[in-house]
């Protein structure tokens, strides 16, 4: 509570910096000088010289003293407005050169008094906010942003990918709007949910490229892609995200790290909009009470793709039906997209902790998968590892890229029992990490080939690529501020 008050009472206490310009700014309109206003009001001038630069705040009486000396009331001088653009100019270079950016670089003061000219002072604050934007662009080294996602996947392990309060706010906010609590979320549900925040979702079809939706605040709109686009999974995902910013107090993101946990509250927003948690629960522990939990009926049971199925299983089955599990993304190249794991299989990872990007086991389930003939339905598959032996269902995909992929959901042998598919008789044994396992090849291979091949290797651009900058990393501030002009309210009908 003492904190509360402290906040409140420092809210409360006027800007020193804008006070003291604007006590200067009276006491030079009445031609006085520091000394002759000292005089009237009885106090140094060396003190009324601090308070004038913002370092000492005047005691009542005083301020109720200098305000009859100039001839202006007390709530003048309390205004939050500077009295001139040069006193805006002035307080803009105190103030910056206050802040720790400008500390950190080690440099002299340089003192806005009247003898500076204006456009030096321009020149000084202009500067002083361009260090300032570049410093909240949120720009991160690849090495930065891969152990803040390395960080990010070990805190969402150690609470079992299960966030309690956005849990609670999605099931409040999908009841509020109608939600009946059986089926898939309606796209005039989530609509609903918007207007009920004083938002309207609209569709266009000129969205900027780099942006998935953008929201404008001031006029209350949130725009999407068109609605014809296949998918009406992606759309409500995409809505319930941009909702999300404003639901869970989303400032803008003053890192790479921030940004990232960001997105990982949005998406489990979402997620807990599509799929609410009681009615999820209550579905999921009737199925397994039955032994026949299935990715592909929790997927078709909430109209979501398998994906957001399998990712949905990691936030509810530990914390409500005690069941340990992975999830992984794997490309057909055999690299893990995305993973998630809280019951021991060990995920390939490199010297930061970090796995988006390493090679999976060629003989783990969401690898093997691809040399079936038969991807329409889901694969099952036992695999014994180092760490125990695993079961895993799998189901492949194509990307909007044209890349295939495989989403795996796996438990360790004892919880396959509440599945079904655990009757298959698929089973592999991976040594992984052991380089033998799958790493080198076979030696009557490596010495036939030895020396005498040259393969040209296809080359991933985002190595080369440095990491998106921005205040909101990847998206281009110029093409989204363009296009809320275009659709604001005000703007000019085209013609």
């Amino acid at each position: 509570m003492a904190a509360k008050d402290g906040a409140a009472a420092a809210a409360d206490s006027p800007d020193l910096i804008t006070l003291g310009r604007r006590i200067r700014h009276a006491r030079t309109s009445r031609g006085l000088t520091l000394e002759a206003l000292g005089e009237r009001v009885g106090s140094a001038p060396s003190l009324l010289s601090l308070i004038e630069n913002g370092r000492r705040e005047p005691r009542l009486s005083l301020l109720r003293s200098i305000a009859d000396a100039v001839g202006v009331a007390v709530p003048d001088l309390l205004a939050d407005e500077p009295p001139s653009r040069r006193a805006e100019l002035e307080i803009a270079l105190e103030r910056a050169q206050r802040g720790p950016l400008f500390g950190a670089l080690g440099l002299p003061s340089v003192r806005p008094s009247q003898k500076l000219p204006m456009p030096v002072l321009e020149q000084l604050v202009g500067l002083h906010a361009e260090l300032s934007r570049r410093e909240e662009e949120a720009i991160a080294t690849p090495e930065e942003a891969r152990r803040a996602n390395t960080e990010l996947r070990h805190e969402r392990q150690a609470r079992d990918n299960y966030f309690p309060q956005i849990e609670a706010l999605g099931e409040e906010l999908t009841k509020r709007a109608g939600y009946a609590g059986a089926g898939a979320l309606t796209h005039r549900t989530v609509a609903r949910m918007a207007e009920q925040l004083g938002l309207t979702i609209l569709h266009v079809d000129d969205l900027p490229r780099s942006a998935r939706s953008v929201t404008d605040l001031e006029n209350g709109r949130i725009y999407l892609p068109p609605a014809s686009i296949p998918g009406g999974h992606g759309l409500r995902s995409l809505a319930l995200q941009a909702i999300a910013h404003r639901v869970l107090g989303h400032e803008r993101p003053r890192s790479y790290a921030e940004f990232l946990r960001q997105r990982v509250e949005i998406t489990y927003f979402a997620a807990s909009c599509l799929i609410p948690q009681s009615v999820a629960v209550e579905f999921l522990q009737r199925r397994k009470r039955e032994k026949d939990l299935a990715v592909e009926d929790f997927r078709d049971a909430f109209g979501v793709t398998h994906e957001a199925a399998a990712m949905r299983l990691t936030n509810l089955a530990t914390v409500h039906l005690g069941i340990p599990l992975h999830f992984l993304r794997v490309g057909d190249d055999g690299a893990l997209f995305r993973g998630y794991a809280n019951d021991g299989l060990p995920l390939p990872q490199d010297v930061t902790g970090a796995i988006e990007g390493q090679l999976v086991c060629r003989w783990w389930a969401g690898r093997e998968a691809f040399t079936r003939r038969d991807r329409a339905t889901e694969s099952y598959q036992y695999t014994d590892t180092p760490a125990g032996t695993f079961w895993d269902s799998v189901q492949t995909g194509t990307g909007a890229d044209g890349r295939q992929f495989s989403i795996t959901v796996g438990v360790p042998y004892a919880h396959a029992k509440w599945f079904r598919g655990r009757d298959t008789q698929v089973r592999h044994a991976s040594t992984c990490p052991d380089p033998a396992c799958c790493q080198r090849p076979p030696a009557d291979l490596a010495e036939r080939w030895d020396g005498v091949a040259w393969p040209s290797a296809r080359m991933h651009q985002q190595v080369l690529a440095a990491l998106p900058r921005g205040a909101f990393p990847g998206v281009d501030d110029t093409d989204v501020f363009a296009f809320l002009q275009r659709h604001a309210p005000s703007a000019p009908a085209a013609g």
